[in-house]
């Protein structure tokens, strides 16, 4: 029950950040008699909409037990509690995949037990419990979720020697990126790939849910004003992070001028050794961009920095059935120090999709 509870939550994936996706069931006798998920940020809670579900199917919920992939809210925001409404249904039980880490909204297994009704924590269903992994990424950590994607040949090259890319992957799988696109809230990617490949990095023929902030990590404001990104910036909400020195130096002004009368709003972030700390990027966007979830469409170095800084959560990775077989092709990743295995990032799988022919592998980091 708490795997079809997940499998209704996914429905509001790019529709409910930063709010959590939460999927509710509601089961009495083995028989499913409400179904429900979190729809869209501000409205219903999965649990409020379970509820309605079974009121539409001529149910009563009285004495039937909740599932829910999220413990159930004990606030008010933009909705009520749901422990409230839990409690005036006359549920007799709930359980549920994973406790709320929210200091506001946590806490709802307390309320429900003073008020008589079992509640029970419960991890047999991963799928329920990984569920809210980008929600308490942003809770616990203050950074947005991070998915990094590339597409490869069979021997995990990205690009020849001569960085020639396009295309690797099929249209097929190019059409499931735009779609990933247009369901997280940023995509990032790195000055170099501007200059390379000059691209958009925003969702084309796929029906958007979220129009995603375009970031660039620039640590020496040189992305040219020519390009495809800063000269959509009026349509499409544009952030060139750069060194925080550069916001105000003189040197810059001109540049800076250029790029915000372009429509591109700048974000100083502070240094390390000639390169922008990526944490504080990644908390800068969660906190004042309003930033759950993170789409990296980078290069190796970036990809390989923020493996090495531990800051990514989930890899989809297309494997095309194309062989290079050479040494000087562009691997994945780069940059990394692990003369051993044990100094490499290990991922757990999670989801495995051909996709014509290619095949689209879904990593998350193990818990």
């Amino acid at each position: 029950m708490l795997d079809l509870a997940a499998r209704a939550a996914w429905r509001g994936v790019g529709r409910v950040e930063p709010n959590p996706m939460v999927g509710a069931v509601l089961v009495r006798d083995g028989r499913v008699i409400g179904i429900g998920h979190h729809r869209a940020f501000g409205g219903l809670h999965a649990e409020r909409e379970a509820m309605a579900n079974c009121a539409a199917q001529g149910n009563d919920p009285r004495g039937a037990t909740l599932y829910c992939t999220l413990e159930p809210c004990c606030h008010t925001g933009k909705q009520p509690p749901c422990t409230e409404a839990v409690i005036e249904a006359g549920i007799a039980r709930v359980v549920y995949a994973r406790p709320d880490p929210h200091e506001v909204s946590g806490g709802g297994h307390a309320v429900l037990e003073r008020a008589g009704i079992p509640a029970e924590l419960c991890g047999a269903s991963v799928n329920a419990t990984r569920l809210s992994d980008p929600f308490v990424m942003r809770i616990q950590h203050g950074r947005p979720w991070v998915i990094v994607k590339w597409a490869q040949t069979i021997d995990g090259r990205i690009a020849t020697r001569t960085g020639e890319s396009q295309w690797i992957s099929s249209a097929r799988s190019r059409a499931r990126v735009h779609a990933l696109r247009g369901r997280v809230d940023a995509i990032l990617t790195g000055s170099g790939t501007v200059m390379a490949d000059d691209p958009m990095l925003n969702a084309r023929g796929a029906r958007a849910r979220r129009v995603a902030k375009r970031v660039v990590i620039d640590t020496d404001l040189e992305t040219p004003l020519e390009s495809k990104l800063v000269r959509s910036a009026g349509a499409y909400p544009t952030l060139i992070a750069c060194s925080k020195e550069l916001v105000t130096a003189d040197i810059c002004e001109a540049r800076r001028s250029a790029l915000e009368a372009a429509g591109v709003e700048l974000l100083g972030v502070p240094e390390e050794r000639g390169r922008l700390r990526l944490e504080m990027l990644l908390q800068a966007l969660a906190t004042h961009h309003g930033v759950a979830n993170v789409l990296v469409e980078a290069g190796p170095a970036m990809i390989g920095s923020l493996f090495d800084r531990d800051l990514v959560d989930e890899a989809v990775v297309y494997v095309a059935p194309m062989m290079l077989g050479d040494d000087e092709a562009m691997a994945s990743a780069s940059g990394r120090v692990a003369p051993t295995l044990a100094g490499g990032r290990r991922m757990d799988l999670r989801r495995v999709k051909r996709v014509g022919d290619d095949v689209e592998l879904t990593y998350r980091r193990t818990v």
